[in-house]
């Protein structure tokens, strides 16, 4: 089971607060995820992060956990479409059309009856505490999903005290000046994706995708007063992403990683070995990319 994250929502730990492991699995397991009962559209809950683990999986204080959002698709189509054919008998019957309030008391009642029916939808979210660093990080792409995550740690916690990442340099005017000079740092160098948008309310926006970004037609758009909203950087020739201004990481990709090496049949006891070296490396080269990105930016703001 692959534990890798493809996306990263960053959030900064206030400083002082901590949880100890034990702390944290015993307040997650009093909070499962259960399925969806007949009444509700959807159900939030902690599951196990890996095979064999609490809720908790800890490493040398780097914890990963797992929400489950189980979730009732229930499409507003089908909903209307059914309202519409029963309006029809129900027109008939009493000899006039049915008021807005008749439709949408209809359409309420057609949502109880179908709720039971509806599809269902899984979805695991990974998320990793590292309260030595004060890092809070999300595998998601989606900022509201994130803060889902946190929202819910803070509900079963009384306290989570994550605010998303700040850094004393603007992470747009960084990229821009790096996509200007044609070079980030040391430890980053320029991949061949990137978006650049103008300063004006819905200004377009230009996007090169594996496109060499060293040519002219880029900085004179810089000149022109577009910034940079999205750029592809390599770390240490290690780790791909996609950088946004927001400070989200997408798309990344570890070069080494064996994508296949998880289709053979192990051992229980080999699984758990492959998690903890996975875990070790997750932390690892998540941890060196963003201590150097935070580095690059200037550092964290004061809170």
């Amino acid at each position: 089971m692959s534990i890798w994250f493809k996306n990263l929502q960053v959030f900064t730990l206030a400083s002082g607060w901590d949880v100890t492991p034990a702390k944290l699995e015993q307040t997650l397991s009093a909070h499962p995820l259960l399925p969806c009962n007949a009444a509700s559209m959807q159900s939030q809950g902690w599951l196990l992060p890996a095979p064999d683990s609490g809720f908790v999986f800890n490493q040398a204080r780097n914890m990963l956990v797992t929400l489950g959002v189980q979730q009732k698709l229930l499409p507003a189509a089908v909903i209307n479409q059914t309202a519409k054919e029963r309006a029809v008998e129900i027109e008939r019957q009493q000899g006039f059309a049915l008021g807005r309030k008749q439709m949408r008391d209809l359409k309420e009642r057609i949502a109880d009856e179908l709720r039971p029916r509806a599809f269902v939808r899984d979805k695991a979210i990974r998320a990793w505490i590292d309260p030595t660093q004060r890092r809070f990080v999300v595998d998601t792409s989606s900022p509201k999903v994130a803060e889902e995550v946190a929202s819910v740690l803070r509900s079963d916690l009384g306290e989570f005290p994550a605010t998303p990442i700040a850094t004393q340099t603007a992470v747009g005017a960084a990229m821009t000046t790096w996509l200007m000079a044609g070079k980030a740092s040391n430890e980053f160098a320029l991949d061949q994706d990137c978006e650049l948008i103008g300063g004006e309310q819905n200004a377009a926006a230009v996007r090169y995708v594996r496109h060499g970004l060293d040519g002219q037609e880029i900085r004179s758009l810089i000149k022109g007063g577009k910034t940079v909203s999205k750029l592809g950087l390599i770390w240490r020739e290690r780790l791909a992403f996609v950088l946004t201004d927001q400070f989200a990481i997408k798309r990344l990709r570890f070069q080494a990683m064996d994508d296949d090496a998880g289709d053979q049949p192990r051992s229980r006891e080999a699984v758990a070995d492959e998690f903890e070296a996975a875990m070790t490396l997750l932390t690892g080269e998540l941890g060196g990319l963003l201590d150097d990105l935070v580095a690059r930016l200037g550092g964290l703001q004061s809170t």
